[in-house]
């Protein structure tokens, strides 16, 4: 399925983590622009507006901060963006989860002005891609923007990080662990990546598929250490390490190779009326288990990934992310499944093989579960 010759990679221009970061901001937005826009997430907007303000205003750096809730849509986009023409912002920032990030991109692209992306969690990994995943008002998904360049600045706090809720961090490792399987398949099917989707397409580097291998691969080794060091509010090498792959490796991995079925079963999950209680590294964790079932994977590989996900708490069944299993959730599934990022798989796929990989993983956990215990 060679969709071109021609491969691409994309990136931030630049990568800062470290504990206290956050507070380093002015030096680095200063290189950038001397009036800063940011958009911050509700949850943290009074204590940051407030520290930051002082900061900027000690550093001679106009600021100004919004709040952000609810949904990433083009109204809510479109708001932002006004505020920011008339602060005359000269840089945009984003601060917090996921949906505030993507609007700080939306607004910076659409202003032409630089961007620096700080998330507050490393629950995923789009903090470094070049796109934004958008809702409509009833809060359904309804587009992707894909923009024609990376944040000039992702800056992690790793004492905010490991601050956050445990859960965001075992969530974010589930979904980094689906880089490496889905960079092979991309790369064995020669799909496109999502770099200059209006120049396109493009294939993965080999680059970008050594990242993916070392992101699994630090996941494994850290992952359970660095779970420790979230639960007790402390920095680690472990935790730095996990963050970096949440974060950046599995950022630059899956933006640059594509996704696939891992990935195709969130999506099926999601449209599941009892689908949305899990995160969505999650759902992505156990696409995994799906996607390894339809390759027919080695045993070795899935009982290695079966033992990581219940030590640190990922999940192993549909009842683990709050599904009800069923004929009805399984033709739910592969019928949206089919409409995704499946197509990437080397392997003939129809809603029959979708459906009989979602049951083996099902029965896999639940046996694994039944053996070795219990989430």
């Amino acid at each position: 399925m060679h969709t071109t010759s021609s491969i691409a990679f994309g990136s931030p221009s630049r990568y800062i983590q470290g504990p206290g970061e956050l507070y380093r901001l002015p030096r680095h937005s200063r290189i950038l622009g001397e009036k800063v826009f940011a958009v911050i997430d509700e949850f943290f907007f009074e204590q940051l507006t407030r520290e930051l303000s002082e900061i900027y205003q000690k550093n001679g750096i106009a600021f100004t901060g919004v709040p952000y809730k609810g949904e990433i849509t083009k109204s809510g986009i479109d708001e932002k963006t006004s505020m920011a023409q008339e602060a005359a912002a000269s840089v945009i920032i984003g601060i917090g989860g996921g949906k505030t990030l993507d609007t700080a991109k939306a607004v910076a692209s659409r202003l032409r002005l630089p961007l620096i992306i700080v998330p507050t969690s490393a629950s995923t990994d789009a903090p470094t891609s070049a796109m934004s995943i958008i809702y409509n008002d009833a809060h359904e998904h309804s587009d992707v923007y894909y923009y024609t360049k990376n944040p000039d600045l992702v800056l992690v706090d790793s004492k905010i990080i490991a601050d956050a809720p445990v859960r965001f961090l075992v969530s974010g490792m589930g979904d980094a662990i689906a880089t490496v399987f889905e960079a092979r398949a991309t790369r064995r099917t020669g799909s496109p990546n999502y770099i200059n989707q209006d120049s396109g397409p493009y294939r993965g580097t080999r680059t970008a598929s050594a990242i993916a291998e070392l992101c699994y691969q630090t996941i494994l080794e850290n992952g359970r250490m660095a779970k420790i060091a979230n639960e007790k509010h402390v920095v680690t090498e472990a935790l730095e390490a996990v963050i970096e792959a949440n974060i950046l490796m599995s950022g630059l991995g899956f933006e640059n190779v594509g996704c696939s079925a891992a990935h195709a079963v969130h999506n099926g999950l999601s449209a599941c009326p009892d689908g949305n209680k899990a995160l969505h590294g999650e759902k992505v964790a156990f696409g995994v288990l799906c996607q390894l079932a339809a390759e027919n994977a080695p045993r070795k590989t899935i009982r290695r990934l079966m033992k990581f996900y219940l030590d640190i708490g990922l999940p192993l069944t549909l009842e683990d992310m709050g599904i009800s299993p069923g004929p009805e959730k399984y033709e739910i599934i592969a019928a949206d499944v089919m409409q995704t990022e499946w197509v990437r798989e080397p392997l003939y796929v129809n809603e029959e093989v979708v459906k009989a990989s979602v049951i083996t993983a099902q029965e896999m956990g639940k046996m694994y579960k039944l053996k070795y215990g219990s989430m």
